[in-house]
Formats: C-alpha cells, structure tokens, sequence
C-alpha cells in the first residue's frame, strides 16, 4: 500500500513539473514573439547616405551687399 502512495505521489509531481515548465515555456514564447529581432537598436543604425555635403545653414548669405542679421 506505500509502494502505491509513493508511486502515486511521485507521477503526481512528475505531472505537475510537467504543467510548470509547459507554462513557462509558453510564457517565454509570447516573450519571444513580442520582440522584434530583426530590428537594429537605433545606437546601432548606418547614417544615411542622402546628404553628402555641408550643413545647411539657416538662411544663405545675402547677395546685396547687407550684412545678415
């Protein structure tokens, strides 16, 4: 009768280990799943390649011989 009781008690926590790690795993899936891999952290990204020059300034230099303001 213990032999059975302990039988009983060991599958008992087999199954419950069991339902822990299925809920872990699925938690950790919808993790997973959430997050973007294919997405470059913004730390990590090129410059673009569109302006090749100087910066722009506010307003170009006057052409009247007036100083700008």
């Amino acid at each position: 009768m213990v032999t059975v009781l302990l039988v009983v008690a060991i599958l008992l926590m087999i199954g419950i280990g069991m339902r822990l790690i299925h809920l872990l795993n699925a938690q950790h899936d919808a993790r997973i799943a959430s997050y973007q891999f294919g997405d470059t952290p913004p730390a990590f990204r090129r410059r673009s390649h569109k302006h090749h020059g100087r910066a722009h300034t506010a307003s170009p230099p006057p052409t009247d011989g007036t100083k700008s303001p």
